[in-house]
């Protein structure tokens, strides 16, 4: 296999978002993607670095991340280079994170080709996942917008879906298809029809394109994003320029997921092609999932996390993750979920793993920002 870079390929990491389902553990100042969540010894930031540095080179790898977390992800990118650091003011949503990053690569690099890949995700199988970027790849040479999506291993419904349509044939591609329509998260009927059919795949959020492609697609959908996007580029490089420009523009820009100002209206136009990723993949989106990656899926299990953890455990399965230096006794419990650090507690179960978002809501609302 080959392990030397692709040709004209550039890396762009978005590191944004908090990760409300994986409160307490996850906060502001300590998203999840600053967090090692499966044992490795290093955060997820670094292990999508690791996974990506081999495919672009580590000069070619772009971060856009929030100003406050500047310090920790160059901490743990020591080759990340200064002129690849993005910072956001405020959260603007993936499409003005990923659209920056396409308007000042393009002005450096005219017809770059960018992969964008989160900051937070689980992926394993790194033979395959390269296999799939270099058809995705190879595809944006060839004017598509490309995505990459995951082989389905059970009927999930916390997830979005990819509907494949035909086959495209792409020069240098082996497996390339056309995307018929973007699905939102289907109820558990749907999602196992999905799994039968074999023709939807889940969005994992990859998106890999020739930054003017991309640009384009925006400046189709959003006029106006695309224009402010395009005024923040020109002004970035100069830094006597860059922040005014960014106190100016960037609070106007619109919130939208690259999802919708991109992917849907590019998939209705023929423009959006998607490969078959078949190397594991999870989002971590709760501690559900957590659990189940940490336990390799085996039920009755439980997942222990955190370097000093003191846990019993007698016939209990789930997953703990300790912060703190109290002892946790679990006796007979099942699928469980405790998550103890020195300011928060949670407690809740695997099937309710997804309501966590809800306590950080309320939390929000109550202003208990202190320990969000």
């Amino acid at each position: 296999m080959d392990e030397s870079p692709i040709d004209g390929f550039y890396s762009v990491i978005p590191a944004g978002g908090v990760g409300s389902r994986l409160w307490p553990l996850s906060r502001a100042d300590a998203p999840k993607f600053l967090h090692d969540l499966t044992g490795s010894g290093q955060t997820l930031l670094k292990d999508t670095w690791d996974r990506l540095a081999p495919l672009s080179g580590d000069d070619r790898i772009m971060v856009v991340t929030g100003r406050a977390h500047r310090a920790a992800v160059e901490a743990q990118l020591p080759g990340l280079a200064d002129h690849n650091v993005v910072l956001e003011s405020e959260p603007r949503d993936s499409t003005a994170a990923i659209g920056l990053a396409a308007a000042i690569l393009e002005r450096r690099e005219p017809g770059v080709i960018i992969g964008s890949f989160a900051a937070d995700h689980v992926i394993s199988g790194a033979a395959l996942f390269r296999a799939a970027v270099a058809d995705a790849v190879a595809a944006a040479r060839a004017g598509y917008i490309a995505t990459i999506g995951i082989t389905p291993t059970e009927s999930a419904v916390g997830f979005g879906y990819i509907e494949c349509g035909a086959p495209l044939a792409v020069e240098g591609a082996e497996h390339v298809e056309a995307v018929a329509s973007f699905v939102e998260k289907p109820d558990l009927d749907t999602a196992k029809r999905y799994l039968a059919g074999h023709k939807h795949l889940w969005n994992a959020g990859m998106f890999i394109a020739r930054a003017d492609a991309l640009l384009a697609e925006i400046a189709r959908n959003k006029p106006e994003l695309h224009a402010g996007l395009v005024e923040l580029a020109a002004a970035w490089d100069d830094p006597a320029t860059r922040g005014p420009a960014v106190d100016r523009i960037w609070p106007r820009l619109e919130k939208i997921a690259i999802d919708y100002s991109v992917a849907e209206p590019a998939a209705a136009a023929g423009r959006l092609a998607v490969i078959r990723g078949h190397f594991a993949w999870d989002d971590v989106g709760d501690f559900a999932s957590l659990a189940k990656l940490n336990t390799a899926g085996r039920s009755g299990e439980l997942a222990i996390l955190g370097e000093n953890a003191r846990v019993l455990s007698d016939a209990s399965s789930g997953i703990v993750v300790s912060r703190s230096k109290r002892v946790i006794s679990l006796i007979g419990v099942h699928d469980i979920v405790v998550v103890d650090t020195p300011d928060a507690l949670l407690v809740t179960t695997s099937e309710h793993a997804q309501r966590v978002k809800a306590v950080v809501d309320a939390l929000r609302l109550g202003g208990s920002n202190d320990v969000l």
